[in-house]
């Protein structure tokens, strides 16, 4: 049974930031629909299957790859809450879960 999906604020706003970039940088929102329906999928299969991702050195959030982009994520007992999507293309030490 899949686990229910919650967003964080921060990660809510990092989709929403991503999707507009492509859709400024390309003047079309093809490519950001295409990339939501990546995430939207992925994130299906995160709440299928928590333990689908990579662990980081946080013992309780891991990683799933989507082009070039982590979805970082932690499990719970009955959800799944998506802490950050992440250009990993950038610094690392940025990043703040």
């Amino acid at each position: 049974m899949a686990k229910k999906i919650i967003w964080t604020l921060t990660a809510h706003e990092d989709r929403r930031e991503i999707l507009l970039y492509w859709t400024v940088r390309n003047k079309s929102k093809t490519y950001s629909e295409k990339l939501n329906k990546l995430f939207i999928e992925a994130i299906g299969l995160i709440a299928e299957f928590p333990q689908i991702g990579k662990n980081t050195n946080d013992s309780k959030a891991r990683l799933k790859v989507v082009r070039d982009y982590f979805i970082v994520y932690e499990e719970q007992e009955d959800a799944v809450v998506i802490l950050r999507i992440w250009d990993y293309r950038q610094n690392p030490e940025d990043l703040m879960i």
